[in-house]
């Protein structure tokens, strides 16, 4: 059985830390850059990675709202692609996944 105001405080946190991490980023990405030649090229570099890395918090915190939407209307831990149940243990892995583990393995398939 899923405790669903477990799964929230755990859906809640990570968000907290997501959104302080995006705001880190943001304030590193505004700074003026190097007037070295080899410091703003290694800058720039590394400002490619927290832009990828922002990237990537961002899209997990639409997921993570996502699932909290769910969890306020009662769908929580259902898989919205077939309507099963997604297991416990899928949830304890990645706890604001939308999709059960076959209906991920077949998104995954249609991707690559």
């Amino acid at each position: 059985m899923i405790d669903i105001k477990e799964r929230e405080r755990v859906l809640r946190a990570r968000l907290a830390e997501l959104d302080g991490r995006l705001h880190r980023i943001e304030a590193h990405l505004e700074q003026e850059p190097e007037r070295d030649w080899e410091d703003h090229a290694t800058e720039a570099e590394m400002d490619e990675v927290l832009e990828g890395l922002g990237q990537a918090g961002a899209t997990e915190m639409e997921a993570i709202h996502a699932a909290l939407a769910r969890i306020e209307g009662g769908s929580y831990g259902i898989c919205v692609r077939c309507g099963k149940d997604i297991s416990s243990a899928r949830l304890d892995v990645v706890p604001h996944t939308a999709l059960c583990k076959d209906c991920a393995a077949k998104v995954a398939r249609i991707k690559s």
